[in-house]
């Protein structure tokens, strides 16, 4: 099949969470499976910038942008020039807040990304469009090029990466992009007097996915549904949850050239050193043989990085010692910094983020803390698991759809699981976690079982394949 990836973030140009590294993977699965994958991505200024002079394809037009291409990229990749709206030094927003031209600036990289294809012959049977940002291309399918021979048989595919994100315009939107100005009610792209993107692509798309099958039901609820409950359960039928993946020779810790020293399920051994390794990164003193937690998430309510700095105490009382890299909300930051203040030499703290420092961590900890309040997916306790770090999770979205809760009586399970959000409920799971940790029966056991699990992109792969024969 003919597939278009129409995406704001792709690794390795630009990056600023879960989606760019399923812009990238997925893709490339798509394509060792036989199917022609074409990537279209705004070209930003930090593309620009970070990445280095890309080859022109085809010089801009009348109403058309111009279009560049990485010719060694193993995905085929296009960039979208717009000096207005993607030259901006960001991708969707400052720290003062988001772009209020968000609309205007991805309803144009929508259109322009289909125009592109037409311009340039690649003619798709699939459009998969990403979050709200490349939703409005399932508008422009419905009611702008629906005759047009190119694009009348395509089909459209809308995942779902975090409903938390709507994409909200002012009414004007629609008339600036050119779309009915009746769809500016409750049953179609209106919400709560503003126009929804999100909810456009949810209305639009021939078919919704979301990133697991549990956030997929969640997301039906009031609880997560955030005011689009309704909508996603009529919409039910056509709603389907695939886990995500992670590309498994990125993240192995047999080849990984940014650990102390490599390991694998079958020869633990290299485990101590990366240990000593993660605790010397730290400059935190003392015996290795002291159980170390691991942290490595954007500091935010979302990923329930306040239970986390609210259990510390309670935490720092079990013997163990918390290493954390992240950056996010103030509030949240001030918490941590407090906890390491209070507790110097067992609390580790890296404001930012640190590909190798992360590395080390998943190497070096003993246990992995990932308490979200919600997480559509999660890519870390994937991670976690195949460096032999034990998660420790809140069992919601994809966390309770790839941790299982370890069973002591028949050895059966990866993890541990907890269910309220709160630091109560986390430092019960942190406690269960020690007893088994303290076994090294068991924990040679945890281990190895979490570092054979297949979290490879082939099986979503080869379901996203079934779905789109399926609308073809």
């Amino acid at each position: 099949m003919k597939i278009a990836f129409v995406v704001s973030e792709a690794v390795p140009y630009v990056k600023t969470g879960g989606l760019a590294d399923v812009a990238a993977a997925l893709p490339r699965a798509l394509i060792r499976a036989g199917h022609e994958v074409l990537l279209v991505i705004p070209l930003y200024r930090i593309i620009r910038d970070r990445v280095g002079p890309l080859s022109l394809r085809a010089a801009a037009g009348t109403g058309l942008p111009a279009v560049f291409e990485d010719r060694g990229a193993d995905v085929p990749a296009l960039f979208l020039e717009n000096e207005t709206w993607f030259g901006r030094g960001h991708l969707y927003g400052t720290s003062a807040g988001e772009d209020p031209q968000n609309g205007d600036r991805f309803a144009w990289f929508c259109r322009a990304a289909l125009l592109t294809m037409r311009r340039l012959g690649f003619n798709p049977e699939i459009v998969h469009l990403h979050d709200w940002q490349s939703a409005a291309a399932a508008v422009y399918l419905r009611f702008v090029f629906d005759r047009d021979p190119v694009f009348r048989d395509v089909r459209s595919v809308f995942t779902i990466h975090n409903l938390a994100y709507q994409g909200l315009g002012d009414p004007g939107l629609l008339d600036r992009a050119g779309w009915p100005e009746d769809l500016f009610r409750t049953e179609e792209m209106e919400f709560h007097g503003r126009v929804s993107l999100l909810k456009a692509g949810i209305l639009y798309a021939d078919a919704v996915t979301t990133v697991s099958p549990r956030y997929a039901r969640e997301i039906q609820t009031p609880e997560f549904g955030c005011g689009l409950d309704g909508l996603l359960r009529a919409r039910g039928p056509r709603l389907k949850g695939i886990l995500n993946g992670i590309d498994e020779d990125s993240w192995n810790p047999q080849t990984d050239p940014e650990i102390a020293r490599r390991f694998g399920p079958d020869d633990l051994s290299g485990k101590m050193d990366c240990k000593t390794d993660l605790l010397a990164a730290f400059g935190m003193a003392g015996p290795a043989d002291e159980p170390v937690i691991g942290l490595v998430s954007r500091l935010a309510g979302q990923k329930g990085l306040d239970l986390a700095a609210e259990a510390v105490d309670d935490l720092v009382s079990l013997g163990v010692r918390l290493v954390v890299l992240g950056e996010g909300e103030a509030p949240i930051e001030r918490l941590l910094r407090s906890a390491r203040k209070r507790h110097p030499g067992t609390i580790g703290l890296k404001i930012g983020y640190d590909d190798r420092l992360a590395r080390k961590i998943f190497a070096g900890s003993d246990l992995f803390l990932i308490p979200s309040r919600y997480e559509p997916c999660g890519l870390t306790q994937m991670y976690a698991q195949r460096y032999g770090s034990i998660p420790v999770v809140r069992a919601v979205g994809g966390l309770d759809d790839t941790v299982d809760e370890y069973q002591p009586e028949t050895g059966e399970g990866t993890g541990f699981k907890f269910d309220e959000a709160t630091p109560a409920a986390l430092t019960g799971a942190v406690r269960r976690a020690l007893k088994a940790w303290s076994n090294s029966a068991a924990l040679r056991t945890l281990r190895r079982k979490g570092m054979t699990r297949d979290f490879s992109w082939k099986r979503p792969a080869e379901a996203y394949a079934e779905l789109y024969r399926s609308l073809r």
